[in-house]
């Protein structure tokens, strides 16, 4: 997986969780305590979770094949959506599911100091994930403000951990509050509250991870940025006079198909036109290396074609679409 994927954010996560999980397992264990049991779930399944980031990204790396030609790259969008799946599933199902339980069948909370402790642990272990997960990303979301940077990266899993790692901190303040009421208070409803809390944050980031990688499933364009830098590596002025209209689409995170109708004199000969494409293809790989795939067709422009509405240039989806983000 390229530097862009977060490899080493997704291990990070991956450690925190498995230990976090473990330690909250053995607290439930001795206390009792639902939120206890909500967490160690909870975090068991985002540990599956960067599993699932790390396969995805290991397969989108296979070479393309005579029955998929444009290769894997789409595996990374697939494991993404995934991890939705399980969030929502085994996540914030099985938390609601407890929480109910634990609210209609409240207990006392025993040997107050394991959930106690291991939520201080586990807080501190997920703020050094969230911190490694906010630095890798830094470094690919330039100016874009998160949420920005969250619906528009076309590399999916550091969005995924970086939503992972918030809502297993907020979760685990919800289960330390909930905890904490129940020992003060002295009923164990509040314990249960939490735990139905915990439960509705992970549907909730569950949904939005569903939605932004079913955008990525679906294909998106190149951003508004590398679709400027295709469309002036393109025209030379000489040969290639404009474009009559452009397609992009991400094959992969770090694999963008361009397709474009270029208009070219109808007085330039065939070898003129053949140049002018090869020079043009390789404009664009320089500005843009991720455009792996291109395709150009030359096509004489009309001007009486363009005003009468019947060019594809005066259409919808033509290079003035910017990228819509996810």
């Amino acid at each position: 997986m390229s530097a862009s994927g977060g490899t080493k954010a997704i291990v990070a996560a991956l450690a925190a969780n498995l230990a976090i999980a473990v330690a909250k397992f053995v607290a439930f264990v001795f206390s009792g305590s639902s939120s206890m049991l909500a967490e160690s779930v909870h975090s068991l399944a985002d540990s599956g979770n960067q599993g699932l980031l790390l396969l995805g990204g290991k397969k989108a790396q296979r070479e393309a094949t005579p029955k998929h030609p444009f290769g894997y790259g789409r595996e990374r969008y697939i494991y993404a959506f995934l991890v939705s799946i399980v969030l929502f599933s085994v996540g914030g199902m099985f938390a609601i599911y407890e929480g109910y339980e634990k609210i209609k069948h409240p207990h006392d909370i025993d040997h107050w100091y394991w959930p106690v402790g291991v939520l201080v642990f586990a807080i501190i272990a997920e703020t050094f994930s969230f911190r490694t997960a906010i630095k890798e990303s830094n470094a690919l979301r330039g100016k874009l403000t998160w949420t920005q940077f969250v619906r528009r990266a076309k590399a999916p899993e550091l969005p995924v951990v970086l939503l992972e790692d918030l809502g297993a901190l907020v979760g685990l303040i919800l289960a330390l509050g909930g905890v904490s009421l129940a020992l003060a208070t002295g009923d164990g409803v509040w314990d249960g509250i939490g735990t139905l809390c915990i439960g509705v944050l992970l549907i909730a980031i569950a949904i939005i991870l569903a939605a932004e990688t079913k955008s990525l499933l679906l294909g998106e364009a190149a951003g508004t940025e590398d679709v400027d830098k295709i469309e002036k590596a393109v025209v030379d002025g000489e040969t290639v006079t404009g474009i009559i209209h452009m397609r992009t689409l991400h094959l992969g995170p770090e694999e963008l198909l361009v397709a474009a109708k270029i208009a070219v004199r109808g007085s330039d000969t065939a070898d003129q036109v053949a140049q002018a494409i090869d020079a043009a293809e390789a404009r664009i790989r320089t500005d843009v290396p991720i455009a792996r795939v291109i395709y150009l067709e030359p096509d004489i422009y009309s001007e009486t074609r363009a005003a009468a509405g019947t060019d594809p240039k005066a259409g919808p989806g033509g290079p003035a679409d910017g990228d819509p983000g996810h």
